[in-house]
């Protein structure tokens, strides 16, 4: 591993980038050993049908545990949490090097106070490539699943 990147901190911004496409981007980061903050997650894409992200995301909160709700799989609602899922997804998580890397990750709705005048590197990979209607933005969708808004 590269000493230069160890440690390195990266602030990005969600806003207007794909999620998915985001979410690689910071695993390989993590699994590079940077700490990464993400900021504005509720202005994350989704691309594809408002409709049918929806229902998708509607369908899998009926997933539940037959015993116990609270023993079933916890589906998370705000927009950081769901942003940060996707990024948990994308990393080695029962191995040391992957809970290690998902420790390093920082994920925020609007941007903290201590972030405002930080520099942020852009990925240009995340940018999306077609018209904005294409796509819908994760607040949205959180909103719709039973995000309050105000967290």
């Amino acid at each position: 591993m590269d000493k230069e990147k160890s440690g390195k901190l990266i602030v990005t911004d969600a806003e207007g980038k794909i999620a998915g496409r985001l979410a690689s981007r910071v695993a390989k980061f993590l699994l590079s050993g940077s700490r990464v903050i993400v900021l504005n997650s509720e202005k994350a894409l989704i691309s594809g049908n408002k409709k049918s992200i929806l229902n998708e995301q509607r369908l899998s909160l009926e997933i539940g545990s037959i015993i116990n709700p609270k023993h079933g799989p916890i589906h998370p609602r705000k927009p950081d949490r769901i942003l940060s899922r996707m990024v948990r997804g994308m990393l080695p998580r029962t191995k040391t090097k992957g809970i290690d890397a998902y420790k390093r990750l920082r994920v925020y709705i609007g941007v903290p106070s201590e972030y405002s005048s930080q520099a942020r590197q852009e990925i240009e990979d995340a940018k999306p490539k077609r018209a904005k209607a294409y796509y819908t933005e994760v607040g949205w969708v959180a909103k719709e699943i039973g995000w309050k808004g105000t967290d």
